[in-house]
C-alpha cells in the first residue's frame, strides 16, 4: 500500500529532513503502520519506537479544541456566528465571532509586545485585548490566537482548565489512554528542538505560547502517538463515532467538507484546512509545526496519519515544508490510483 509514498518517507529520513517518522495509511477499514528512524540524534542516538509520544503541536487544535467547540455547537450551548465576547466576556472586541476564530478569518492583530517576557496571567490578559483588522471575515490568515482564545472560552463555559476538558471530552471517550498534557515521564517523549535558550526540549511543549499558558493552552500541548491518533481518525471515518461512543454527529462531520469561511471562498472549514484530492473533492487536512499532519477523507473512509520530529535537532522549516508538500502530492496521486 502506497509504495511511492513510503519510498519518499525513506528518502526524507536519509536526507535528514527528519530523524524518524511514525505513520499509518488507513483505507477501507484496514491500515498499514510504520515506525522508522530515530527519536533522537543528540546528545545520543535513540531509535524511534511506536509507543513514544510526539509533541504534535497544532494538531491539538483539531483533535481537541475544535472537537469540543463542535460538541458545544451541536448541543446549542454556542452559536458560532454570535460574537465571541458573548461566551467569553473578558474579551474586549465585539465584532469577532467563533466562526472567524475557527476559520482563521478574524484578521486578528496578534502581535503582543515583549510576549516572551510575560507571565501566564499577563499573556492571558494581553490576548483578551487583541483586535481585528480591516479584513475581518474576508481573508484567511492562519494564527494560533484563535484557538488560544477558544480555549479560554471553553474554560469560561465549562468551569475547568482546558486540558481537563480535553481529557474528559476527547481523550477518554476515544480511549486515547496513551495521550497526555504536561507529561511527567520525559523518557516516553520524542524530543524536539535543541533550542538556543531552552536547550534540548523533551517533554515540554515546543510552542512558546502554549509552553507559558500550560494548562490553559488550546493551540498546542497534546502529546500523542500513532496508536491514539488512529483512534481519533477512525472516529472521523466512522461519521463521528468511536466504536459505540458518539463523539460528533454525522451531519457535523459531513459539514466539515464544506467551505465554512464567511464568504465561502477561503478553502477552510471549522478548525480544518480543506485540501483537494486529484478528483477535486475536499478532504480534511491539518499540520503541526513540529512535523506532524493528518489527512482525512471521510467520504472515501481513508486517512494518512504522519508523525515526525522534524525540528530535532534544528528547526529548518522552509526546507521541511517543501519536502512535506512533495510527500503529500505523491500520496494524493497514489490515493487516486487503483494501483497503489
Amino acid at each position: 500500500m502506497y509504495k511511492k509514498t513510503k519510498q519518499k518517507i525513506k528518502e526524507l529520513i536519509d536526507e535528514r529532513i527528519f530523524p524518524g517518522a511514525s505513520f499509518s495509511f488507513i483505507t477501507e477499514g484496514e491500515s498499514e503502520d510504520y515506525t522508522w528512524g530515530n527519536a533522537q540524534i543528540i546528545p545520543t542516538v535513540e531509535p524511534l519506537e511506536r509507543s513514544l509520544l510526539f509533541d504534535v503541536a497544532s494538531l491539538t487544535k483539531v483533535v481537541c479544541t475544535t472537537t469540543v467547540v463542535l460538541q458545544l455547537k451541536e448541543t446549542g450551548v454556542i452559536n458560532i456566528d454570535a460574537p465571541f465576547k458573548k461566551y467569553y466576556p473578558a474579551f474586549e472586541n465585539e465584532k469577532i465571532t467563533i466562526r472567524h476564530l475557527l476559520t482563521h478569518t478574524s484578521d486578528i492583530q496578534s502581535y503582543i509586545e515583549n510576549r516572551e517576557a510575560l507571565s501566564k496571567d499577563e499573556l492571558i490578559a494581553a490576548y483578551n485585548q487583541v483586535q481585528p483588522g480591516t479584513n475581518i471575515g474576508k481573508k484567511v490568515a492562519y494564527t494560533d490566537t484563535g484557538t488560544i482564545l477558544l480555549g479560554f472560552m471553553l474554560e469560561e463555559l465549562l468551569g475547568k482548565e482546558v486540558i481537563e476538558i480535553f481529557k474528559e471530552r476527547v481523550l477518554q471517550p476515544m480511549n486515547m489512554t496513551e495521550s497526555s498534557f504536561l507529561p511527567k515521564d520525559f523518557s516516553k517523549i520524542v524530543p524536539t528542538e535543541n533550542h538556543p535558550i531552552r536547550g534540548l526540549i523533551r517533554g515540554q511543549t515546543h510552542d512558546p505560547k502554549a509552553f507559558v499558558l500550560a494548562e490553559h493552552a488550546g493551540n498546542a500541548g497534546l502529546f500523542t502517538n500513532l496508536t491514539d491518533l488512529k483512534k481519533f481518525t477512525a472516529m472521523y471515518l466512522n461519521e463521528g463515532k468511536y466504536q459505540t461512543t458518539r463523539v460528533l454527529e454525522k451531519n457535523t462531520i459531513r459539514s466539515l467538507l464544506d467551505d465554512q469561511t464567511p464568504n465561502q471562498k477561503g478553502h477552510r472549514s471549522l478548525g480544518w484546512d480543506l485540501k483537494e484530492d486529484m478528483s477535486g473533492r475536499s478532504i480534511l487536512f491539518h499540520t503541526g509545526y513540529t512535523g506532524t499532519f493528518l489527512l482525512i477523507d471521510p467520504k472515501e473512509k481513508e486517512g494518512f496519519v504522519f508523525l515526525s520530529n522534524r525540528v530535532h535537532p534544528v528547526d529548518k522549516r522552509a526546507e521541511y515544508i517543501e519536502k512535506r508538500d512533495e510527500l503529500i502530492e505523491i500520496y494524493l496521486k497514489e490515493k487516486n490510483s487503483k494501483q497503489r
